[in-house]
């Protein structure tokens, strides 16, 4: 045990299963413009930002999960509304502002039912770097 002030961990994937691969590949990568990261056959790894992966791994069955978020930050929420929208990926929320957490966004759903929120902090406080 090393004695540290302060410990991280050098990255983070978030694993979530699927029954269609291919169409759940198509989306993250053409649509989303995701860029693969490990193509294990029955599991594939995207990155997401510096340090932070998101996996999809083939199931015979699976289960919506109920208050599953995926989040995606971005300065530039409409861009990424006028982008889906282009490939008639429908939008659950268009972009609005939520005052209660000072954030910019909107929702929709991936191709396994997962809520995907794509927002824009507006609070001042929000620092990703730290």
């Amino acid at each position: 045990f090393r004695s540290c002030s302060i410990m991280s961990f050098d990255s983070f994937i978030t694993f979530l299963p699927t029954q269609d691969l291919a169409r759940t590949a198509r989306f993250y990568e053409e649509v989303l413009k995701l860029r693969l990261a490990l193509d294990q056959t029955r599991c594939r790894i995207y990155r997401v930002a510096q340090g932070g992966f998101l996996g999809f791994c083939l199931k015979d069955e699976t289960k919506q999960q109920d208050g599953v978020i995926l989040t995606l930050v971005t300065e530039d929420v409409d861009h990424w509304q006028a982008l889906l929208t282009e490939h008639s990926v429908p939008i659950e929320t268009p972009p609005v502002f939520n005052p209660e957490f000072q954030i910019y966004q909107m929702f929709l759903r991936d191709p396994n039912g997962y809520l995907i929120e794509i927002q824009r902090f507006e609070d001042q406080r929000w620092n990703a770097q730290s």
